[in-house]
């Protein structure tokens, strides 16, 4: 294990860049499905620098009402939690009282507030994959031994905090029993602060490790637009010149489009999931922060009428899927088959 005295910061020459596995071929039996993966976290400023004293999860209390109408609208949340939401006691009745209705509950590791605290906080030690591995691997056994210990479930789902996967997760995940991994998030990059490269990720699921029955499901992230043929390689190109991916979105170009109601227009997200159904994109990933469901805590539901756009959201989002005949995934559902593909 790293010495607390030591500090981890530098970055690498190259940033981890992640190449997809074998594509996981989904049984006709499966059909199309989406699953909803909750980063379910503490609250914190998202404009301040990070802070290991930032653990409060008062907005937990706005979760079992959440759930409730979520599920009501076809959905089967999974909420990936990290360690101030796995040792809080309010978090923990809420996330028992969704436990009762239903839900499954995964990992989440933020660095900063997850044990031990062997590194300094820094963008760069933000991403879980840039630590050591010993280090890494330590973070990973406090937060999975937390969950274990407060509900009795062993998480076989984890998502690294700000997608920061490196080149250890796959295998420390698959020692420990995961068989999921979301951490990768579709044609986006993050290496401006030292974190992964994920521009070659796609949208269709694939094996992190076969051996292991580990596999990865990026978020979900379309690209739309007359030139979106051009996808990844014309997005690259416009962000060397001034203002190009703006005017190409408003033109109708091209746009990167994520699934998720924050800082997403519900039009874009439509467009994205009929052209992610028509490239044939059989599990389609969407997530949100668990703060949204309370005003006030991100920037994306900073009132009461941001709130009630984010279900608007939800409803039109969920209606256009059902018309299609695309139904939820749940845990128990994704992992039923990657068990059966073993």
């Amino acid at each position: 294990m790293a010495d607390r005295k030591t500090p981890i910061a530098g970055k690498r020459a190259l940033a981890y860049s992640p190449t997809p596995g074998p594509v996981i071929d989904w049984p006709e039996s499966f059909g199309t499905r989406f699953t909803l993966f909750v980063d379910t976290e503490e609250e914190f400023d998202w404009r301040a620098q990070l802070s290991r004293e930032a653990r409060s999860t008062s907005a937990m209390a706005a979760l079992p009402g959440g759930h409730a109408r979520l599920t009501g609208m076809g959905a089967a949340p999974v909420y990936l939690i990290d360690h101030p939401v796995a040792t809080s006691p309010r978090a923990g009745d809420a996330l028992r009282e969704v436990l009762a209705a239903g839900a499954a509950i995964g990992t989440q590791l933020h660095p900063w507030v997850n044990p031990p605290f062997d590194e300094p906080v820094t963008p760069f030690n933000s991403f879980t994959g840039n630590l050591p591995m010993e280090l890494e691997a330590a973070k990973l056994d406090t937060l999975t031994d937390a969950i274990r210990s407060e509900f009795g479930i062993c998480p076989r789902i984890y998502r690294a905090g700000r997608y920061g996967i490196g080149p250890n997760t796959a295998h420390l995940l698959a020692r420990r029993g995961y068989r999921i991994d979301s951490s990768m998030r579709s044609r986006y990059a993050y290496t401006s602060e030292g974190g992964p490269d994920f521009f070659a990720i796609g949208n269709d699921a694939f094996w992190l490790d076969r051996a292991a029955g580990l596999a990865e499901l990026p978020l979900s992230t379309v690209f739309t637009g007359a030139t979106r043929a051009g996808g990844e390689r014309l997005y690259r190109h416009l962000a060397k010149l001034p203002r190009a991916r703006g005017l190409f979105a408003r033109a109708g170009l091209l746009s990167r489009v994520a699934l998720t109601p924050e800082d997403m227009p519900i039009g874009d997200c439509l467009e994205a999931v009929r052209v992610a159904l028509g490239e044939g994109v059989r599990l389609l990933n969407l997530s949100f922060h668990s703060p949204s469901l309370m005003p006030g805590f991100t920037p994306y539901v900073r009132n009461e009428s941001d709130l009630r756009e984010f279900y608007c959201w939800w409803d039109a989002m969920f209606d256009l899927l059902d018309s299609r005949g695309v139904r939820a995934a749940s845990e128990n559902d994704l992992i039923g088959v990657l068990d059966a593909m073993a």
